[in-house]
């Protein structure tokens, strides 16, 4: 979130009530709460190494040693609460620019891989099919345009094996589909996940 709120991204906005402004720039709005709940994993972390450091050689049964990692223990479980508590009103007053997010994607040949997939399926080794697909983003880059602005002919004269149902391999959407593995970012496996997720944590 802090990233994607900067002026170079813009891809959200975080409620103001999350943020500050800034002593210099009145224009400007500092996600200060989503820094400051990024800064506490450095300090749950280290809670983290207190204890696994404190227990590693520890024999069977009590020993005192266990006393050392009690603060740093009820410390972690404290700032987690309170890093929940404020993120949980945060991500709710987020607002998300979908429209610039979206045409981000169509930026930097994202999808150069897209097309070394589509040449294995059509019984292409992938180092081959990795060398044609970098050779069309020099080719792409040099007339300044994205590689689903190539025409198949101009596909073709990097591999003839392109057809023109490549386009398809160039959709985004199709592209995140496409990947519906255990933990990929399909959509039918993100709603799954979030489904699990949401049952697991009783909502």
């Amino acid at each position: 979130l802090v990233l994607w709120m900067s002026q170079e991204f813009r891809f959200a906005r975080i409620g103001e009530a999350y943020c500050s402004g800034s002593s210099l720039m009145p224009q400007k709005m500092n996600p200060d709460l989503a820094e400051l709940v990024r800064a506490k994993a450095g300090r749950v972390v280290g809670a983290w190494v207190t204890l696994v450091t404190v227990v590693k050689g520890l024999p069977l049964a009590y020993n005192k040693d266990l006393q050392e990692p009690q603060e740093p223990l009820y410390d972690a479980v404290e700032t987690l609460a309170a890093c929940l508590e404020v993120a949980r009103g945060m991500i709710a007053t987020t607002t998300f620019d979908v429209a610039r997010m979206r045409a981000a994607i169509d930026d930097g040949h994202l999808l150069a891989t897209e097309l070394a997939d589509y040449l294995v399926t059509r019984g292409i080794a992938f180092r081959e099919a990795h060398d044609v697909a970098g050779h069309l983003v020099r080719v792409a880059s040099a007339r300044g345009v994205e590689l689903g602005a190539l025409s198949l002919d101009e596909l073709r004269a990097g591999h003839p094996a392109f057809d023109a149902d490549v386009a398809e391999w160039l959709d985004p959407a199709r592209a995140v589909d496409r990947r519906d593995v255990v933990g990929g970012p399909a959509r039918p496996r993100v709603l799954a996940e979030l489904a699990r997720l949401s049952a697991e944590l009783g909502g």
